[in-house]
């Protein structure tokens, strides 16, 4: 095996984007991108969800933050709402029969304006008719004429009984207690002394006379109670005819614009027959009496009870409604009842009072909110499960149970609901309503997974111009050439460390697409070229690696013992990733392993501290396996070892460092020295088979960041894993060096390859009778393994001896 041939060339160290690709000279030459980047899945998810009427299809968009999970489904919802009918108008007005539950009317979009218009008109004009007809001389005629007919009617009968009691010799007399038959003589009343002078006979006989008036006049008492009741009647007919004359010819055409709303008609009846009986109301002002200190305002009627609340208006909606509720509270959602302060510190309410919420805005079209907002919102998501199960939005004063004052509220008639809900959020927070709420199932049977990653095709290439050159148009910021274009789409293959995939963080894309911009400014350049995409990704950098600098330092003035150049035995340089937040970069680490006499096997010395995690331990484990293949089928394997991670003060975890590991192990059994220029990456299975690892690029670049540091020599360089080479997308700096041969990476597929690079020994393939050629790696380290057992059994033997002894 030639060792060069494991060598990774130039043109597959990052993949270039070719700019001849590109139709355009700048992004101002290019339209806005209509549709969404890649994410077939989520889009097919969405447009099932959206197709589906039934109860209960309600979407969740799973995602990362940045992916566009946002702008798309709004982007999709405006542009499928645009062709939908705009939902009815909601209007709340008094219930005549019943104050505190207000009636919920539904009218065609733009009519709810209407009818809010013509109440508040026939409110106007009834408030001016209906006094002018009450102080117009025809209705007091008419009035004063029935009046005056009735009393003539009461003192032609008390004239009848005062002569029929006359002749009888009484008289009827008003007393403080009323109407009394008091008898006479000689044309005055009887004294209590004439009375009882007169013969018992005589008295019986005034007695009867006058019991009998007595009966006429209680006769004649009720029939001028009935005469008065018939006087209220007819004045009461008299103004319901007034009051139709000044309110029925405008109520009329009202009922007939109307005709095809029963509940409005029964409205507009119930306001008509309101008014008829409350005529008195609209006389005017009714002075009250004023307390000595104290002005108190002057006491109206009030007509608020005629207005109609215009609840929801969709006069103006084209389409059906797309509202996103940023803070989703319950009263930002499901609407509020508003209060108002009235003198002696009383809250009082009305249905003019009622707000609406989101929900009632997005009614008859779509809602999107955030998962987690609504879920750390007190009441809203039981709330919204309840809304969603009922189909209908319901307000309610939700601190009602919890008050020790009961404050004067309504319960308005609840709205049905026919909106789709659309929640946006992590998909942890999905799996957790998943396997938590019991509901979440029923409500939210679509799942939108954004992906975090897209392949790359020249669709989606040209497609992340348009995005370019959206972002540009919509910011007002300066048009990007190909150069720039190209450099943001390999910074975008970069970020997902794969030469074959795009990112879909659009965040991150638009915030270098904006930096870039910002430096192009600085230089006051017209475009923006590729050196102000490359200025701006390493400032982006500069701005946070003041850790990874330290370190290097640290490495550089030998704190940090690593070594770039020479030969050790047991020892290599392993690599890791450290990542802080937004930042992420590597940084090399001493492994070295000892070998020695016992039976305790592999000791990794971080596991004993607990400072390394289960993954990490599982792959330390996986060297005894690997030694036992290769080298225990005809003899047991007896030794210890001890494997450490220098100068390490922190956890590790993961399994990337097993074949580095493993080196180390097989240069120590084998007393071969591995070259200290070159650091090593990858995990191994027990076959002996490289497996790929995360983070190859900022592993890369933090040995080259070393090995620049402490001079390069043109024999340093890493080795990854084969499966790694499409991660590859190395920085410019890494590039040239390579090219130039300062700088090598190899990429390898076993442990064999890898021991080779390392040592400049080959590893040795086994021969038929098992053993290896002499020299090699595998044939030094199986002696060195045949050593220790027998080194093993003598000191056994010996300590065998000294027991007998």
């Amino acid at each position: 095996m030639a060792i060069d041939d494991l060598k990774v060339p130039v043109e597959k160290l990052r993949w270039v984007c070719n700019t001849d690709q590109f139709d355009f000279e700048t992004t101002d030459d290019l339209p806005d991108l209509e549709d969404t980047i890649g994410q077939e899945r989520a889009l097919r998810s969405i447009d099932l969800s959206l197709g589906m009427s039934e109860n209960g299809y309600n979407l969740y968009i799973s995602g990362e933050a940045g992916t566009g999970r946002t702008t798309s489904i709004m982007k999709l919802l405006k542009k499928r709402a645009k062709h939908e009918p705009a939902p009815h108008d909601w209007c709340y007005v008094h219930n005549f029969k019943s104050p505190d539950n207000p009636i919920a009317l539904a009218l065609t979009a733009g009519m709810g304006n209407e009818l809010e218009k013509d109440m508040r008109e026939l409110l106007t004009t009834v408030r001016n008719d209906i006094p002018k007809a009450l102080e117009s001389k025809d209705y007091e005629n008419q009035k004063s004429a029935i009046v005056q007919k009735t009393q003539e009617k009461n003192n032609a009968l008390f004239s009848a009984l005062e002569e029929e009691a006359k002749k009888k010799g009484f008289s009827l007399q008003r007393t403080v207690s009323g109407l009394v038959m008091v008898p006479q003589k000689d044309d005055r009343n009887f004294t209590q002394e004439e009375y009882e002078a007169l013969p018992p006979e005589e008295q019986k006989k005034i007695d009867k006379i006058g019991n009998a008036l007595k009966e006429k006049l209680a006769d004649l008492i009720s029939k001028i109670r009935e005469n008065e009741k018939t006087v209220k009647e007819a004045l009461a007919n008299l103004d319901r005819s007034l009051g139709l004359s000044a309110v029925g010819h405008y109520i009329d055409p009202l009922k007939i614009k109307y005709a095809e709303f029963p509940r409005v008609i029964a409205y507009l009846e119930e306001v008509q027959e309101d008014i008829l009986l409350n005529l008195e109301d609209f006389k005017g002002v009714q002075q009250q009496p004023q307390l000595p200190g104290l002005k108190l305002p002057a006491q109206t009627p009030s007509f608020e009870r005629y207005i109609v609340n215009l609840f929801i208006d969709n006069c103006e909606q084209c389409g059906a409604p797309v509202v996103f509720e940023a803070n989703p509270t319950y009263n930002n959602l499901f609407g509020r009842i508003d209060h108002i302060m009235q003198m002696g510190g009383v809250a009082t309410t009305n249905f003019t009072l009622i707000k609406p919420g989101a929900l009632h805005k997005a009614n008859g079209g779509y809602l999107v909110v955030n998962a987690r907002d609504i879920l750390t919102s007190p009441f809203s998501w039981e709330a919204l499960k309840r809304t969603i199960r009922n189909s209908e939005i319901k307000i309610e004063d939700v601190l009602e149970q919890y008050r020790i004052i009961t404050v004067v509220s309504l319960k308005p008639e609840p709205i049905p609901m026919q909106a789709k809900i659309i929640m946006i959020g992590s998909p942890w927070i999905y799996y957790l309503l998943f396997h938590l709420e019991p509901d979440y199932r029923k409500f939210f049977k679509v799942k939108a997974d954004f992906e975090t990653r897209i392949g790359k095709t020249p669709e989606i290439i040209k497609d992340y111009a348009l995005f370019i050159s959206s972002h540009c148009s919509r910011e007002r910021l300066r048009p990007f050439d190909k150069g720039a274009v190209a450099a943001i789409i390999e910074y975008s293959s970069r970020m997902v460390e794969d030469q074959e995939k795009f990112s879909t963080q659009f965040m991150e894309i638009a915030d270098l697409i904006r930096e870039a911009d910002y430096w192009a400014g600085k230089e006051n350049s017209a475009t923006v070229t590729r050196d102000f995409v490359k200025q701006a990704i390493e400032e982006k950098i500069y701005r946070s690696n003041r850790v990874e600098e330290r370190l290097q330092e640290l490495i550089a003035e030998g704190t940090i013992l690593v070594d770039t150049a020479g030969s050790e035995v047991g020892q290599v340089n392993g690599l890791s990733v450290l990542t802080m937040g937004d930042y992420a970069f590597g940084r090399p680490s001493r492994v070295t392993v000892r070998i020695f006499m016992g039976k305790a096997g592999m000791v990794n010395i971080e596991r004993e501290v607990k400072l390394s995690g289960p993954i990490h331990d599982k792959g330390v484990l996986i060297l005894t396996g690997y030694l036992g293949g290769k080298f225990a089928h005809d003899k047991p394997l007896s030794f210890s070892a001890s494997i450490c991670f220098e100068q390490s003060y922190e956890g590790v975890e993961g399994d990337s460092a097993s074949s580095t590991e493993l080196y180390a192990l097989l240069s120590a059994l084998s007393g071969i020295p591995i070259k200290q220029g070159i650091a090593v990456t990858g995990s191994v299975n027990q076959l002996g088979k490289i497996q790929p690892i995360g983070g190859v690029n900022y592993k890369i670049e933090g040995f080259f960041a070393t090995c620049k540091a402490k001079g390069l020599t043109g024999e340093q360089g890493v080795m990854i894993p084969r499966s790694n080479l499409r991660n590859l997308m190395l920085k410019d700096e890494v590039v040239e060096a390579v090219d130039s041969g300062k700088f090598h990476i190899w990429s390898v597929e076993t442990i064999d390859q890898g021991i080779e690079i390392l040592t400049g020994t080959p590893a040795g393939e086994k021969e038929p009778d098992g053993s290896y050629p002499a020299g090699t790696i595998n044939q030094l380290v199986d002696s060195r393994l045949r050593e220790l057992i027998e080194n093993m059994k003598k000191f056994s033997a010996g300590n065998e001896k000294d027991e007998k002894k």
